[in-house]
């Protein structure tokens, strides 16, 4: 446990490294980076930190899992320079990315809940004969047609990886499987949510390697638990920065 400071204290390098499990280099470099307040310097030019620079050391540790290292650097950056609004700003975006990351959740969460297992084309629906060549696929028209879409939207999601329909061989028409029919309703789910296909892509591609749905449950329970666990983590760093705020006056 690391011992209270007393205000006006003179501190070495390592003093402020030893408590957090840092070299004294990370602590230079924090300096240099702007995350710590200029030190003082011995006659001898020797650095002197205060508790004022610890507190700064807390705040920065204590960001770093909620805003990642780069915007935390920034947000003590932005303090030490006097510039707090543009503090709170970064702090901001932070939240709403993290909001953000919440909302893409619940989205897939609902696409996942509101899939239906596939079902077998309908004879004569769509353009192309009904059918497949093999058990279980059905073709662009009947599948378009079960999902309230046009075909050429079909063809644009396949274009942009969501969907990889087989061939038929004889016909050479487009082949949908049921993980296809899957993935398309999947997109289908989302993108009545507003996400965009670059977006969906990497979801879609976390289905396939899952093996189907039933094994992304795991996924996201961690899912869940990052985002909680950075949730907490923004409030431990908000703490941190108020009181280094406070001794800063």
């Amino acid at each position: 446990m690391q011992r209270k400071l007393q205000n006006g204290e003179r501190l070495r390098p390592v003093d402020l490294a030893r408590g957090h499990g840092l070299s004294t280099q990370a602590i230079r470099n924090y300096e240099e980076a702007g995350i710590l307040p200029a030190a003082g310097r011995t006659p001898h030019g020797y650095r002197t930190y205060t508790s004022l620079h610890a507190g700064a050391l807390r705040a920065f540790l204590a960001l770093v899992p909620g805003h990642g290292h780069q915007t935390a650097t920034s947000i003590m950056r932005a303090v030490n320079q006097g510039a707090v609004d543009e503090a709170f700003r970064l702090i901001d975006e932070s939240h709403a990315q993290l909001l953000d990351d919440r909302r893409t959740l619940q989205a897939v969460e609902s696409a996942l809940r509101d899939l239906e297992p596939p079902t077998a084309p309908e004879p004569g629906a769509g353009s192309e004969p009904a059918g497949a060549s093999g058990p279980g696929g059905t073709f662009i028209g009947p599948l378009a047609d079960k999902l309230g879409i046009r075909p050429a939207t079909l063809r644009k999601w396949e274009r942009a990886g969501l969907v990889r329909p087989r061939r038929d061989p004889l016909t050479g028409y487009r082949v949908y499987d049921e993980a296809d029919v899957r993935d398309a309703r999947l997109a289908h789910q989302l993108r009545r949510g507003g996400y965009l296909l670059e977006r969906i892509a990497p979801l879609i591609a976390q289905v396939r390697a899952a093996g189907g749905l039933g094994p992304l449950e795991a996924a996201l329970c961690d899912w869940h638990g990052r985002l909680s666990a950075r949730g907490r983590a923004m409030l431990t760093g908000a703490a941190e920065l108020e009181a280094y705020l406070r001794e800063r006056g």
